[in-house]
């Protein structure tokens, strides 16, 4: 907690040096307020969107409907925007597994697979703006090593979904080495559920599905900066809005303040200004954006968390029950292959008798 609060305040101490406070309060005063509800509408339907392929991403391990998930979506919304160590997640994973008793570490394995296709995608949008909006050598720079370190993990994640037997084989001899006892149940039990959840990367069909429907949903929601871009006095072309939406979306994967405070500001202000958008302007154009993002999903997913008679406390609960369901399954894991080396045993010396 103390270090997101420590990234977000750095960011925000990087933005203020070059803002006019009375041109941004004039901008927000002034502006067009009505390009807001399209730009919300788009914003749902890409919430829909996302809702659908968290359900293609499920399909291996339990059919779910998008009606039943499309709260749970929210719910995480609502946590990553209003607590910290982005609960969100946690939360949905949770109510997933009262609804439909998908595992908490299955479920998990699920969401971080959309999170390394989303910053795929987002690196995408980068580099397809590139030739028409230069970036900072900033930027770029760290461009270049988000996109090494995406790519590896969804290079590693496709492997470990298509050889399950060699991934199997390597942890085992990792696992011997490195733990023991109490500790050793819980890790095989995580180990166990994850790979359960990343059936939906064994074939390229699937995999050409989940990238399709994360380019669908970031494009939706380059859409609605296009639509909040007309509230204010300026203009940009679509390819530095997909630049910006990139950017910004790549900070927020680090460490910050409930709510993305500073994350998000920062490097959308930096990127309008530096293809010639008065910096006060795009301040009052980024922190209507953020507002205009963070409220209609965090209260719908408030509405949900209400609805589902969720409490702070449950993130604890999700946390305990992940690790007592972690330990029975490494149990019964290891329990079952001790079983297996003992029928293995008499094999072996009969055929060293013969």
């Amino acid at each position: 907690m103390a270090l997101g609060v420590f990234v977000s305040a750095l960011f925000i101490y990087w933005a203020l040096p070059g803002l006019h406070l009375p041109t941004v309060v004039e901008a927000l005063q002034t502006a067009n307020y009505g390009w807001l509800f399209p730009g919300v509408a788009v914003y749902m339907i890409g919430l829909w969107v996302r809702t659908w392929r968290w359900q293609y991403i499920l399909r291996p391990v339990k059919q779910v409907s998008v009606k039943t998930l499309f709260p749970m979506v929210c719910i995480g919304y609502f946590g990553n925007n209003v607590f910290p160590f982005r609960a969100g997640e946690l939360l949905r994973s949770y109510v997933l597994k009262r609804r439909t008793d998908i595992a908490i570490t299955t479920s998990l394995a699920t969401v971080i697979i959309e999170r390394v296709t989303d910053g795929l995608v987002m690196l995408l949008f980068v580099f397809l703006a590139l030739p028409f909006a230069p970036m900072p050598p900033f930027f770029r720079n760290v461009v270049v090593m988000t996109t090494v370190l995406f790519s590896l993990a969804t290079l590693l994640f496709i492997w470990m979904a298509i050889q399950p037997e060699r991934v199997e084989r390597f942890y085992a001899i990792l696992a011997s080495v490195v733990l023991r006892g109490r500790l050793r149940q819980r890790v095989d039990g995580l180990y166990a559920r994850f790979m359960l959840g990343l059936r939906s990367l064994r074939h390229p069909s699937d995999v050409i599905m989940i990238f399709f429907t994360s380019v669908l949903i970031w494009l939706l929601e380059t859409v609605k900066y296009w639509f909040v871009m007309h509230a204010f006095d300026f203009s940009v072309s679509f390819v530095v809005l997909m630049l910006m939406n990139g950017l910004v979306n790549l900070a927020t994967t680090l460490p910050a303040a409930p709510g993305y405070i500073g994350t998000f500001d920062t490097p959308g202000i930096k990127t309008l200004e530096a293809f010639g958008v008065n910096a006060s302007i795009a301040a009052s154009y980024t922190f209507t954006l953020h507002a205009a993002l963070w409220a209609p999903v965090t209260l719908l997913g408030g509405y949900y968390f209400w609805r589902e008679h969720l409490r702070l406390g449950d993130i604890e609960a999700a946390q305990r029950q992940a690790e007592a369901v972690a330990l029975q399954d490494g149990a019964l894991k290891q329990e079952t292959s001790t079983e297996s080396s003992a029928q293995k045993a008499p094999a072996q010396r009969r055929e060293f008798t013969l």
